[in-house]
């Protein structure tokens, strides 16, 4: 009798969170905090204390850099090096040697995957960044990603970004259901499209060379991003061609922009 109510109980509990993943409905209002929301509070950039602002902030997504150590554990920081040390050429162990300014440790993308995964409205924008050893040190960093992801069964909360476009092709080998945008700008929305990208995500002056770009993008079903928008000028205008996202240091702003 108790295992019979001990069974009852699992099943109903797996069917509610069955029912709230299926019914997960992510934010929709074009901003995407750039390492999280950093700046307004100095908050380090790429750590969980600036992705937790920027899900209090109800920003739609919220991007963060991803490397992979000498050892293959796959941390969250934006520059190459970590306190003078290449993250590439050290432990996981020596980069916990250096906390970040708030006291955290470098955060594994692991740690702020799951921190992510405790909400359900701000989607995480996974940049894989391309190695500066080898392309195929960078396709076994593309490849660890996204065997992350499916392990923790993030795939809803995980869009893919990354200036390689080899390592963009590889996170669509082996998820094609992948959502990933290119960011170089060196790629036509036919390209992309013809190749299975989810959109581009170019710099601000890369659109603004090319603006026709937004329009024939979104006619091919492609999504339309913009990095890194600061000046409110810019944020105008890329509201006025209604792109889809808008990457920024400055959510806040563009926030009061949009309401």
């Amino acid at each position: 009798m108790i295992y019979k109510t001990l069974f009852t109980v699992c099943f109903i509990c797996t069917g509610i969170l069955f029912c709230k993943a299926q019914n997960m409905e992510f934010l929709k209002n074009k901003v995407i905090a750039h390492r999280g929301a950093w700046k307004a509070n100095s908050h380090p950039q790429n750590s969980l204390a600036s992705l937790q602002e920027a899900i209090d902030l109800g920003c739609e997504g919220s991007e963060f850099d991803v490397w992979m150590t000498a050892d293959g554990v796959l941390v969250a920081n934006h520059d190459a090096d970590h306190d003078g040390m290449k993250i590439e050429e050290v432990t996981y162990a020596q980069l916990l040697e250096f906390p970040l300014p708030n006291g955290e440790k470098i955060p594994t993308v692991e740690a702020y995957i799951k921190h992510g995964m405790m909400q359900h409205k701000t989607r995480l924008i996974f940049e894989i960044k391309p190695s500066g050893i080898s392309k195929e040190r960078g396709q076994r960093l593309a490849a660890k990603s996204v065997e992350l992801v499916k392990k923790l069964g993030a795939e809803k909360w995980v869009d893919y970004i990354t200036f390689d476009y080899d390592i963009g092709l590889k996170v669509l080998e082996m998820d094609p259901n992948a959502n990933v945008a290119y960011l170089t700008g060196d790629k036509t929305p036919a390209d992309l499209k013809k190749d299975g990208f989810f959109g581009f995500d170019y710099n601000i002056n890369k659109l603004k060379e090319n603006p026709h770009w937004i329009q024939e993008a979104q006619s091919l079903g492609l999504t339309v991003n913009s990095w890194t928008v600061n000046k409110e000028e810019d944020m105008r205008w890329l509201l006025d061609q209604k792109v889809d996202f808008i990457t920024t240091d400055e959510p806040e702003k563009l926030f009061t922009l949009i309401r």
